[in-house]
Formats: C-alpha cells, structure tokens, sequence
C-alpha cells in the first residue's frame, strides 16, 4: 500500500519537472523587467544606473499628465483600439458563417488560404505595399477613383482618413487568423442541434441565429476579453511603418510618443511612467472584462 501511494506521488513529478525551463523564462523576462519599473519614479541618468539615480516620486507621472499632447495621444490611442477590437470581432464571425454555409471545400479552403495569408507578413512589408496601393499619385485606389470621377486622397497623410486606413489594413491582416479560430469553434457544435431545428422548420437563417452563434459565444466572448488586454496598444509597428508627422494629430499613439520621448529625447524616466501608466490601466480592463465575462456570460478562463 505504502509503495502504490509513494508511486502515485512520484509518478508525475518528471511532467512538473518539464515545467521548470518555461516558467524560469516566464520569471526572467516576464517578471525580472519588472524591477525597471522603478525608473519612472526617478530622474534616471544610465550612468549612474538605477541604484545611484535620484529618486523623485511622482515627478515623471505629472509631467507627462501635464504635458500638452498627452491627452490627445491617449483619445487616439483608446479611439484606435477600441475600432480595430470592434472590427476584428464582427468581419471574422460574419466571414466564418458565410465560409460555414460553403458545401465545396476546395473553393473554402481556398478563400481560407487566402485570407490567412498577410497574417505571415510583417508591418515592414505590408507598409510597403499600403504605401505603393494608396498612394495619391500612382496608386491603384486613387486610379479607380479618379476613374470614377473622385479627386485623388492622400490617405497616409489626411488626419480625416489615416485612423480608417489603421483600421481597415489592420482588419486585412489579421481577420483571416480569427476566421480559422470560429471555423474551429463552428465544428464544435452537436449537428443534432441543426437536425432539431430542421425538423422544427427554421431555416439557414433562423439555425444561424438560433443554434451556430449561441454555439460561438463562449469563442466569442473569449477573444473579447482577450483582446481588452490590448486596448492601450493600438499597435506601434503597423503606426510607425505608416505614420509621418502629418499625421499626428490622429495618428500618434501611446507607443509611438514612449519611442520618441524615450529613445528620440533619453528620457527614460518618463517613457517608462507612461508604459507603466498603460500597464495599470491594461490591468483594470481586463479585470472589468473578465468580471463582465463571469457576469453576463457565465463565463471563466481560470
């Protein structure tokens, strides 16, 4: 009796052991950075280092809420996340219910590859080609609409379009990755739901309402959460291949004006009290987001 149980104890201990590289990498660089954070409450030279900098509280924190600009890059920053969680929640779910109604599967999984495709290209390459595609003098939108009578739009350098343009490119890039992710939820659901409902005579229409996206909700409502982690991240690589100083206005967010303080200008100390400012209020939305999850959807990660 006493070996069956030692067995039992140690019987898992190689598989706990396998956890030890992974979380020692999670402590290094998830954890150890941490300890920077105390920059942003000192006026740190890199000479001295953090230890001999001086320490002056909430200095950094007041300069950067007193700072003219600093409003207006928060709005742009929350504006443009806010549309992207919004657009990258509705195209994918309407996509993958008109890929589900497909009955030939070469045809589905060609639109699949297709669409899956600019998730693999970096925002160095597809501003490129935003760039060669929008541009006002050859670019082949502005081809079609002076084709159709519309004067030529500098869409990378008008503060009325460049938020749209982030939108739309970044919805082109990612939409096909959260597609695959509901087609993969959509196979999950019990075809006697849809055998029910046929003999209770719904419908397409009515068995899509009533049976396919109650069956994506917990998918749904997943990704949502997930993706209110990022609400202060509206995306410094896809912003700092496409922006320019004439689009600042609209176009300049939270980490593109942390690189240009804290790179551009070495002030480290108040480049990190602004990451640390994101850090905080991050948190508090994905703790609202996740209570909401519980709340209305019953829903829970952990």
């Amino acid at each position: 009796m006493e070996r069956r149980l030692s067995y039992k104890k140690y019987r898992n201990l190689p598989l706990h052991l396998m956890i030890l590289p992974g979380l020692l990498l999670v402590l290094i660089y998830c954890y150890g950075p941490m300890f920077g954070l105390v920059i942003s409450f000192q006026k740190f030279i890199p000479a001295r280092g953090i230890g001999g900098s001086e320490w002056i509280g909430w200095e950094n924190f007041r300069y950067v809420f007193e700072l003219p600009g600093f409003t207006k890059v928060l709005w742009n920053t929350i504006f443009i996340s806010f549309m992207k969680l919004f657009a990258n929640l509705l195209v994918p779910i309407v996509m993958a219910l008109l890929l589900n109604e497909v009955r030939k599967e070469a045809f589905k999984r060609g639109v699949q590859t297709l669409i899956y495709l600019p998730h693999f290209l970096s925002w160095i390459i597809l501003g490129g080609v935003l760039i060669d595609i929008l541009s006002p003098s050859q670019g082949i939108v502005n081809e079609i609409l002076a084709w159709v009578g519309i004067k030529p739009i500098y869409f990378l350098g008008s503060n009325a379009w460049f938020r749209y343009v982030l939108v739309g490119s970044d919805v082109w890039k990612e939409f096909g990755f959260n597609t695959i992710v509901y087609l993969a939820a959509l196979t999950g659901i019990n075809p006697s739901l849809y055998e029910a409902s046929i003999v209770d005579g719904a419908n397409r229409w009515k068995q899509t309402m009533h049976v396919t996206l109650p069956g994506i909700v917990p998918i749904i409502v997943l990704l949502s959460v997930l993706s209110l982690g990022n609400v202060l991240n509206a995306g410094f690589d896809q912003v700092f291949n496409l922006y320019s100083a004439q689009v600042y206005e609209t176009g300049d967010i939270l980490d593109t004006f942390v690189y240009r303080i804290g790179l551009l200008e070495a002030q480290y100390g108040v480049a990190t009290a602004i990451g640390f400012f994101q850090s905080v209020v991050t948190l508090a939305f994905i703790s609202l987001s996740y209570y909401l999850a519980y709340r209305f959807a019953n829903y829970r990660i952990f």
